[in-house]
């Protein structure tokens, strides 16, 4: 994976990677293309012609494809070989899930089973329950559902009322209580609960369905993701045997956040990949469709559109797979004993928890943004079921929902870093302190770039990260502790912060590509990475002007924003002519063009 140089989670805000450093779609081995095409070849041939079946919740017809799924490896990429799976990297992890993106609400069924269904048994099981599960969900014969959410406890998780009270012999504990929204609920064989023991200790727990006093109440009826099951589960004196805890008592919450933000990561997967499908729909349409006598792509604004969400994609592929990687050296570092443990599991997949929130928000708002243009680019066409367009957005809308809401994840993603500078774990305050030293003697119209085809977008990538830092110190120094009541402007923080990311994803990417295969063949992710960059920047720059104009006044409130303006100083490009050649370049392939 890249060099397999290992970045401390956040430290791309202080830390500039070399594009060697980090892992892009373009280093994929044989063995995961094969893996991508497996998948796709699966969802082409068994998911494709059963859209309206599936649409139906046939609970026979799902289970079916699960265990063809499970035929294919499809299920088991996670799993370790001991135990049924194939144990492979989370690079291919992630290919699966990207294809699981054009799955439609399959693609649910199939991420809440593999990923918050699976995982948890995965990484926080002992090896007897390892031995008992993980055979029977890796094949598909059995389905996995996830129990965290309650009528009074949403977001704040922690808040659950279900309880769990052990039994007078000692080998039980009686569950009660109800969780809400679980999806695979209507046919879960397993599923992973979280309860208080005591109405204190939360803690994870394994249900089998047939436990008695497990039982599910109707199917909710959903805007979208018809073909999903999501239904209550209800405990009434639910009897758990003691060896189904999961992991340890009053350590629930290691487990839950943990999962939560592996499956924000492959959720910003999934999305690319329905991102990637809306561009190829939407452009095959958009050459077909004859208005005044000429194709509607050959329209400016319809360029402008495809352009758009090609740009987008580009930037959420270059992050989730660099993720990936990430995740991959992170792991690898582990030895064979550390892999079983939980806490080690727990500590390494915790590292990158910014990350996913930041991938998990911007793939998800990168795919409501494209199956939005979809649905324009289609007219009135896109607005009727009879085309996928009108399937696609319903069921992204959700995305913005489920795995922790956007709001919380951009409130997850400075108060993770922040807590960290605290903790001596992230280089994050004295970065942020020697901004100020920095500006004293900074002149933008003495920087000298070098002759290099991103060297302009590369500066300013920089710039953006000094933005950033002078924000966040900002805010640390005026608020301290208080600073979490501060939402609004911890969410300026998290924009400018998750845009660093995907700029830099894209910027180190296209660099790798241009020093493997040369600046022609990477002419159109040049052209992407100009034009993101270009709108990127004065958006960044209102983003730290608005934070600093509620934080200061005066004298130091004219000092700091004359410093942002310094940092931001740049000249805009022409980027509707390099949006047309994006645009012809998809016209022409009528797909995804990078």
């Amino acid at each position: 994976m890249g060099d397999n140089k290992i970045f401390a989670g956040g430290e791309f805000l202080i830390t500039d990677a070399a594009p060697e450093e980090v892992f892009t779609p373009e280093d994929f081995t044989d063995e995961h293309k094969m893996i991508l095409d497996t998948a796709k070849g699966f969802i082409e041939k068994e998911i494709q012609p059963n859209i309206e079946k599936l649409d139906e919740k046939d609970h026979d017809l799902v289970l079916s494809l699960l265990a063809k799924a499970g035929e294919l490896g499809l299920l088991g990429t996670d799993v370790p070989e001991e135990y049924g799976g194939l144990g492979l990297d989370k690079v291919s992890t992630t290919l699966v899930a990207e294809a699981m993106g054009t799955a439609a609400s399959f693609g649910v069924v199939y991420g809440a089973h593999t990923g918050i269904g699976t995982l948890p048994i995965v990484y926080f099981g002992n090896d007897e329950q390892k031995k008992k599960y993980l055979p029977k969900l890796a094949s598909g014969e059995w389905c996995g559902a996830y129990c965290l959410t309650e009528p009074g406890a949403g977001t704040d998780a922690l808040n659950a009322k279900t309880k769990a009270v052990l039994s007078e012999d000692g080998k039980y504990y009686i569950l009660n209580g109800e969780k809400m929204f679980i999806t695979n609920a209507g046919w879960a064989s397993t599923f992973i609960v979280y309860a208080k023991v005591n109405g204190e200790q939360f803690t994870g727990f394994i249900v089998e369905k047939d436990f008695p006093g497990v039982s599910t109440g109707k199917e909710e009826k959903k805007m979208g993701m018809h073909g999903s099951s999501t239904r209550p589960v209800i405990l009434e004196d639910a009897r758990v045997p003691v060896e189904n805890v999961l992991f340890e008592v009053g350590k629930g919450h290691k487990i839950a956040f943990n999962i939560l933000d592996i499956g924000r990561w492959k959720l910003g997967a999934s999305a690319v990949g329905g991102c990637k499908a809306c561009i190829t729909e939407a452009v095959k349409y958009a050459n077909g469709r004859i208005q005044f006598k000429v194709p509607i792509s050959s329209f400016g604004m319809i360029k402008t559109k495809l352009a758009n969400m090609a740009v987008k994609t580009y930037m959420s592929d270059s992050m989730m797979y660099r993720l990936a990687g990430m995740f991959d050296n992170k792991l690898d570092l582990l030895d064979a004993e550390a892999k079983k443990s939980g806490a080690e599991n727990a500590k390494a997949i915790e590292e990158y928890a910014a990350e996913c929130s930041i991938t998990k928000v911007y793939g998800s708002e990168a795919l409501d943004y494209c199956v939005d243009e979809y649905v324009q680019i289609l007219g009135g066409y896109g607005f009727c079921a009879e085309y996928p367009a009108e399937r696609y957005y319903r069921d992204s809308r959700i995305n913005r929902i489920w795995e922790g809401t956007n709001e919380i994840n951009r409130l997850l993603v400075p108060g993770t870093m922040m807590r960290r500078a605290l903790q001596g774990r992230l280089n994050l305050l004295p970065a942020a302190q020697a901004i100020a030293g920095e500006l004293m003697s900074y002149s933008p119209l003495s920087v000298q770039l070098p002759d290099t085809p991103l060297a302009l977008q590369e500066h300013m990538v920089r710039m953006s990260k000094k933005i950033a830092l002078m924000a966040a110190g900002a805010a640390a120094q005026k608020f301290g502790q208080n600073l979490v009541k501060e939402q609004e402007i911890l969410a300026n923080i998290a924009e400018i912060v998750i845009e660093i990311f995907a700029m830099e994803s894209g910027l180190l990417r296209t660099q790798k590509i241009i020093a493997k295969d040369g600046e022609e063949k990477a002419k159109y992710q040049i052209e992407a990475v100009k034009v993101y960059v270009d709108e990127m920047i004065p958006r960044i720059e209102l983003w730290a002007k608005q934070s600093i104009a509620y934080m200061e006044e005066g004298d130091m409130l004219k000092t700091q924003l004359a410093g942002i303006k310094k940092l931001a100083r740049y000249q805009p490009i022409n980027s509707i002519r390099l949006k047309q050649s994006i645009a012809n370049r998809i016209i022409d392939l009528e797909a995804y063009p990078f």
